[in-house]
């Protein structure tokens, strides 16, 4: 499980100048904490944790010395700086049920030698208790052919039995269409337009 160090945050200095010295700001929250804590840690620690964790995982935040098992609820990215401007936090207690997503990841999509493939859910939401806490959902599309498609209630997840679906299991997850070449439909429909066309 990945660890990340992380301080109580002064929320007299505004997250702007905190993110401009080189820090990430965020937020645990929980059943046993009266309030949100505000904390900060180092881009660098945060780049480092995005790279094998996401929205959904569990992770150990270790405030100030102290280790807490929380579960990563929200990431604020800013698409345009390509940088993370916040992660809130949810601290697990044992015996709590908890709301969290599954990211759903597609396997060999180079082997889909027909049709198009298109991926229609990227996170799968769901209900379960710490211990039963699925991050990724990992679908191997190789099989797939034109018209073929996977739908929630067919992945693993969703016959777990410590794992209540949050989402409709008859969403569409996964397909694959025909692929329509428009460019040769159009090019013939100009032609026949040409020849069809009366002479000056």
């Amino acid at each position: 499980m990945d660890t990340l160090k992380a301080e109580k945050r002064d929320m007299a200095v505004k997250a702007k100048k905190l993110r401009r010295e080189g820090y990430v700001t965020g937020s645990v929250f929980g059943r046993e904490i009266e309030n949100s804590i505000p904390v900060q840690f180092s881009k660098k620690d945060a780049d480092r944790l995005m790279k094998t964790s996401t929205k959904g995982s569990r992770i150990v935040l270790e405030l100030e010395g102290q280790p807490m098992n929380v579960l990563i609820k929200e990431i604020d990215f800013d698409a345009l700086k390509r940088q993370i401007n916040e992660i809130d936090f949810q601290a697990l207690v044992q015996n709590e049920m908890v709301n969290s997503v599954a990211e759903i990841v597609l396997l060999n999509h180079d082997k889909v030698q027909e049709g198009v493939l298109e991926q229609h859910l990227e996170e799968i939401s769901y209900r379960a208790l710490p211990a039963a806490l699925v991050e990724k959902v990992e679908i191997d599309v190789s099989s797939l052919k034109v018209g073929d498609t996977i739908c929630v209630k067919d992945l693993p997840i969703a016959s777990d039995k410590d794992v209540h679906l949050t989402v409709d299991p008859e969403t569409l997850v996964v397909s694959v269409a025909a692929v329509h070449n428009t460019d040769i439909e159009e090019t013939e429909a100009s032609e026949g337009e040409t020849e069809a066309a009366p002479e000056k």
